[in-house]
């Protein structure tokens, strides 16, 4: 935060969003859009920019390739946003030289992973109503998070009810494997719908057997009440 405090002070002559303000010092750009009530990701970044500020907005979303223009882009601060949905390409072509991206403070229940496990950033995802899955646990376990608050990553939501409002860590750490829980309930799933086709199978046999039973019987009632025939004169 001092470090932008300082780019503050020094401006740029480059083209910059209108509801921005763009600074450099030491030839690191940096484009500031804290708290300026912004609803989306602006489209007129500098392609140069090294530091990219969006946190305290409305934000709800970030799209496929929103920072694929962005070839310099070091850090992305995207905090205290109303973030709800990312697009599994949301950070494509900044995924190898960015440092830091701050999502924390959303509301974020998931995300796909592969947005997130091709970033050799620094991961804040703190503060967001998670929904505890396998996704979220490989997320944890192959993204390099901000160790300071990975135990701000709570369960808002689990599959089961005892994970809901602990940190994600905690759950993981007394043993709990929520791929295995997802791979179980898939199993089920599978095992249940196996056994409603057989049992509709059985019925379906049932009722087949039953009913050429009843015409049978039917037929052989039929038969037996029809008139004997004459005996032939020898």
């Amino acid at each position: 935060q001092a470090f932008f405090c300082l780019l503050l002070c020094v401006p740029w002559g480059s083209s910059c969003p209108p509801s921005c303000q763009c600074t450099e010092r030491a030839g690191a750009k940096a484009v500031l859009c804290s708290s300026r009530h912004l609803e989306e990701i602006p489209e007129d970044i500098p392609r140069d920019v090294v530091f990219l500020k969006l946190d305290a907005n409305s934000i709800t979303r970030i799209p496929g390739n929103a920072f694929r223009h962005l070839s310099h882009l070091e850090e992305i601060d995207l905090s205290r946003n109303a973030i709800e949905k990312i697009d599994g390409a949301a950070f494509r072509g900044v995924a190898a030289g960015l440092r830091s991206l701050d999502l924390s403070g959303n509301r974020i229940r998931s995300i796909p992973k592969e947005a997130l496990l091709a970033l050799k950033a620094k991961l804040r995802l703190a503060n967001n109503p998670w929904h505890c899955e396998c996704a979220l646990q490989e997320v944890l376990w192959e993204a390099r998070l901000d160790l300071d608050s990975v135990q701000d990553i709570t369960c808002h939501t689990a599959p089961r009810e005892e994970y809901v409002g602990k940190p994600l860590l905690q759950v993981l750490d007394a043993g709990v494997n929520l791929c295995g829980v997802r791979q179980r309930t898939t199993d089920v799933a599978m095992l249940v719908t196996m056994f409603a086709w057989f049992a509709m199978v059985v019925v379906y046999v049932v009722c087949y057997v039953r009913h050429n039973r009843e015409d049978s019987c039917r037929h052989g009632h039929y038969l037996r009440a029809l008139p004997s025939a004459p005996a032939h004169a020898e």
